[in-house]
């Protein structure tokens, strides 16, 4: 019997998708890709716009145009957001929940066996493949955290992950998983979670991150870092208040962490935050840049915009493109602000119209293109530890593609690196010319 699953959004899902692979396989499941001819189609969706709401309707009705008679099976946070929406949508058979994935096996086989399906795939695949191995991967996401409770004005997650409530994983718990990861061969982790800036808030009797100073999650990096066969530590998404002088005191001795910090700014003007419900100031987040460059050199720094917030003006706009550049970001993720209903945001006056938020999208796209451009091209002359990954066509040339620890792509042609044995899932010291970067 074979499940194939499509994973839209954030790292938290793909991570979860991976777990919910894990389960399947353990019920007998053969997990294929989404193109394949599959039994069921698990759609694990995404819910932070409307465009991916949209998005998420259109690749479920893909899975039920391609194959009418299969199951095609909702799960996520646009499960959480549109219910009412996708109980009228025929092509969804059956959806569950965020908290559901946990055991979405059993669910699924329960929805089978009711509808008589399940006995009749059964038979006609008798005994089921045997489970396979993620050999070749180089990067695993690891979740340790679960929940928001900072309620931005323009952010549905908190009301589809939880209602507000923290959960943090059990250190025991996270470093057992990395143990196996490690034995699987895989060189690098990646921690996140829905906020991971509240790891460990649940357990430690406060109600906000910043009274913690970052204490948990130092500690669980510490104890990461001393695994054997793990060569390197990302974080995910942090908030910006987390980098305090104490934070970065105890992480600068985590040897195996990556110098890529993603800090969410959303806007770099003050009116605009204070309407979105940011707790912090452009010049904190500024402080915060600067306090992780006294602890590491030349850092990857790296963010998420959100332009045509409600009311933001062309002096608004303009003010938060000064601040991007003097921040000297190495990275932006650029969003066109998207209403979503049962938000603070989506009640305020002076919505901005569709074609003033493309507009300011591209040009700050522009600006994050020449950003990553600048840091990408301060690396050449020097030798990086790359990480290879894959083979990838690059302007009709193939290329052994794979990032360093500042999370940059460089890539060696492949005759090269066969040349110089270089193979994927191998961390290898690369002179960096002007060619070797990969856009």
């Amino acid at each position: 019997m074979k499940v194939a699953f499509l994973t839209l959004g954030c790292k938290v899902n793909y991570y979860e998708t991976e777990k919910m692979m894990k389960d399947f396989r353990r019920h007998g499941f053969e997990v294929t890709e989404f193109n394949d001819d599959a039994d069921v189609y698990i759609i694990n969706t995404c819910t932070v716009t409307n465009i991916a709401d949209r998005k998420s309707r259109k690749m479920i009705h893909r899975a039920k145009k391609k194959n009418p008679d299969r199951v095609v099976v909702a799960v996520g946070c646009y499960v959480e957001s549109g219910g009412a929406e996708l109980e009228k949508d025929a092509a969804v058979d059956v959806a569950f929940s965020n908290k559901d994935k946990v055991d979405i096996a059993e669910k699924v086989i329960a929805y089978l066996s009711g509808t008589g399906r399940m006995e009749k795939l059964a038979a006609d695949y008798g005994e089921m493949p045997e489970p396979h191995t993620a050999a070749g991967r180089t990067r695993k996401y690891v979740k340790v955290q679960d929940g928001c409770n900072q309620f931005c004005s323009y952010c549905m997650i908190p009301y589809v992950r939880g209602g507000g409530v923290l959960s943090s994983r059990e250190e025991t718990a996270v470093l057992e998983e990395i143990n196996r990861v490690a034995e699987q061969g895989y060189k690098e982790v990646v921690i996140t979670g829905i906020h991971l800036s509240s790891y460990g808030v649940d357990r430690s009797g406060e109600k906000q991150f910043v009274a913690l100073k970052g204490a948990p999650l130092a500690h669980l990096l510490r104890e990461i870092d001393r695994i054997p066969g793990i060569e390197r530590i990302r974080l995910g998404s942090l908030e910006p208040r987390i980098i305090c002088e104490e934070f970065m005191e105890e992480i600068s001795g985590v040897g195996k962490l990556c110098p890529h910090f993603h800090l969410s700014l959303q806007s770099g003007c003050d009116t605009v935050l204070k309407r979105m419900n940011r707790h912090y100031t452009s010049a904190g987040y500024k402080e915060s840049c600067d306090r992780i460059r006294n602890y590491f050199e030349n850092p990857a720094i790296t963010t998420d915009v959100i332009v045509g917030f409600p009311g933001e003006t062309e002096e608004e706009f303009e003010t938060t493109r000064g601040f991007v550049k003097e921040a000297g970001l190495a990275g932006i993720h650029v969003f066109p602000y998207s209403m979503r209903n049962g938000t603070g945001a989506a009640k305020m006056e002076n919505q901005i119209p569709q074609e003033v938020k493309h507009r300011r999208t591209d040009i700050l796209l522009a600006d994050a293109r020449e950003l990553s451009s600048d840091y990408a091209n301060s690396f050449v002359g020097k030798t990086e530890r790359v990480l290879f990954e894959e083979i990838r066509e690059v302007d009709g040339k193939e290329f052994l593609v794979g990032h360093n620890e500042r999370y940059v792509l460089f890539g060696v042609p492949a005759q090269q690196a066969k040349s110089a044995g270089y193979a994927q899932n191998e961390i290898r010291p690369v002179f960096i010319g002007e060619k070797n970067i990969i856009f």
